[in-house]
This record gives structure tokens, C-alpha cells and sequence, in this order.
């Protein structure tokens, strides 16, 4: 064998990360040893891999199967490994997690001392994104989505349903009154999220469409908005229960609201070929039963 096992993994993440720079970053070394790698495996098999530009770098006709084969080649080497881990009691090993910050704050975070009690051997790394990740890019085992799911290539494992509420500060409600019917939020301020039409489209009768005093791409700060009385915000369960348990938040237009299931549904992904299957599914089953969705 004239490669090694560690500088296909490197050449793999070039070709994944779509660059020396990206890869060195996802992998934690440095660039000049991505370089190096990469080098070493044309130099060894005397064919160039890979077309270098000053942005990106491409896969040649020649490199193409066998990367393809190097692929599948790993992955049964990790499958291998993991299999034999898998006789051990405990799963063990990486596991990257990805969710939207509020989810990571409310839901997760409360959760992993316990789970790192129960799995000391899974080394857990957690990533948020208010968008939807790319899991081969980002080097991401699992990520926790909520919404409707277009990506037939991802395993996906429903963790629930988490309904949405239409909620606002006392203060605020105090001050501005509070809205009866859908057509009322006209004389009020509402808080959206940008980045998606579809997330601005609130659950209630009667309504056409959200032309918001206030925005913002990250769910959190639009609930911050809301406790901080600045209007009328529409978030999902796992976010604001605690807040209108607690009276920092109050549910309104309750008997106009319907019911929107695509976008209250709580899934965690996967690709269908995870070398890390043990360590999912502890994860998963240790958090199911314990989110507040």
C-alpha cells in the first residue's frame, strides 16, 4: 500500500471542504500539512488527484473513482472499528451534533452533563447554525432539524412535535393591549426571523403575511426581543414555555391559532451509511424523553 490511511483522510476533507484552507480548519492542522498530504499521494501514484485554483479545488477525471473507492475503502475500515468497539458495554468516540443555537440553548445543553455521565467515552462537539448544514462539509454526525425535511439521503429519527405560540411581554401587553382577533396585529409590533419566508408565516386565521417592525436570523435573539417588550413574536414550544410558565412571556390569540405540522416537527438526521450508529443512537435515546418540546 503505497498511501496512508491518515493522508486519505486529509485528501477526503479537501475534496469534501472544497479547499487546502477549509480542510486544514475542519481538521485542526495546519494548511501546509494538507498540502503536504495531498502532494505525497500524487507524488506516490504518479497522477494528479486534484486541479488547484485561486478559489477552489476541483477533483480530476482521473482522481474522481479514486476517491470514490478511498471513500468506501475508510469507511469500512471505521465500520470495522466501530463494529469492534461495539462489543464493548459503553459507545464510544466523536460525536458532532449540530442544532440552531436556541434548540442547543434550551434543549441540549441542560441535557449533556448527564450524558456525559451516562457516556463518558463519547467525546461530544457541538455546533449551531441558524441554517441547515451541509453534514459531509461540516463534518457533523447528527444534526436536529425542525421543519418540514426535503433531503431523502438522510436517515431521519423523529424526536416530536414542538407546537408554535404567539407570545409577548406583559409589559407590552400592558401598554399596547392585547390582541383579540388576527387583523388586531396590525396596530401592533411583531418580531420575525429573516432567511426563511416560510418562518414568518404565522399559524392564524385570517393571516396573509408578516411585514415585522423587527428581524433577526437567530431565533434567541428574536425571543430576547420579545421578553424585552419590544412586540409580538412567534416561537416554537422548546423556546418559550418555561418563559410563559414563568410569566415572562404570554400566549395570545389562542382560538386563532391552527395548527402547522410541518414546521413543528423536531427530527434528528443522519446519512443513511453513519459509521457512528452506536454513538447516534445513544444520543437520540438519551434525549428523547427527556427534551420539552
Amino acid at each position: 500500500m503505497l498511501t496512508r490511511s491518515d493522508d486519505l483522510t486529509i485528501l477526503l476533507t479537501v475534496v469534501d471542504t472544497g479547499g487546502f484552507s477549509a480542510a486544514a480548519e475542519a481538521l485542526d492542522i495546519q494548511v501546509a500539512r494538507v498540502s503536504r498530504a495531498v502532494s505525497k499521494i500524487e507524488k506516490q501514484l504518479g497522477v494528479s488527484i486534484l486541479n488547484r485554483t485561486t478559489r477552489r479545488v476541483n477533483v480530476t477525471d482521473e482522481g474522481r473513482r479514486f476517491i470514490d473507492s478511498i471513500r468506501t475503502g475508510l469507511q469500512q475500515i471505521q465500520q470495522a472499528e466501530d463494529d469492534l468497539m461495539a462489543q464493548k458495554e459503553m459507545p464510544q468516540g466523536r460525536l458532532r451534533v449540530d442544532a440552531a443555537s436556541p434548540f442547543v440553548f434550551h434543549q441540549l445543553v441542560p441535557l449533556i452533563k448527564s450524558f456525559n455521565q451516562a457516556y463518558p467515552n463519547i467525546q461530544l462537539e457541538l455546533s449551531s447554525n441558524e441554517g441547515i448544514v451541509d453534514l459531509i462539509e461540516k463534518r457533523t454526525d447528527l444534526a436536529i432539524r425542525i421543519g418540514h425535511l426535503s433531503d431523502s439521503s438522510l436517515h431521519a429519527r423523529a424526536l416530536g412535535k414542538s407546537a408554535l405560540y404567539l407570545v409577548a411581554a406583559p409589559e407590552y401587553l400592558a401598554t399596547r393591549g392585547i390582541p383579540m382577533q388576527t387583523a388586531d396585529l396590525s396596530a401592533h409590533d411583531t418580531i420575525g426571523l429573516t432567511g426563511s419566508k416560510a418562518l414568518n408565516q404565522w399559524p392564524l386565521k385570517g393571516f396573509e403575511a408578516l411585514n415585522p417592525s423587527f428581524s433577526s436570523s437567530n431565533g434567541e435573539t428574536v425571543r430576547q426581543l420579545s421578553i424585552a417588550g419590544n412586540g409580538i413574536a412567534c416561537l416554537s414550544g422548546f423556546m418559550v414555555k418555561q418563559d410563559i410558565e414563568a410569566g415572562r412571556l404570554i400566549s395570545i390569540l389562542e382560538t386563532q391559532k391552527l395548527s402547522n405540522t410541518a414546521r413543528e416537527q423536531v427530527n434528528a438526521v443522519y446519512y443513511r451509511s453513519s459509521t457512528v450508529a452506536k454513538r447516534i443512537s445513544a444520543f437520540i435515546d438519551f434525549i428523547q424523553p427527556k427534551l420539552s418540546l
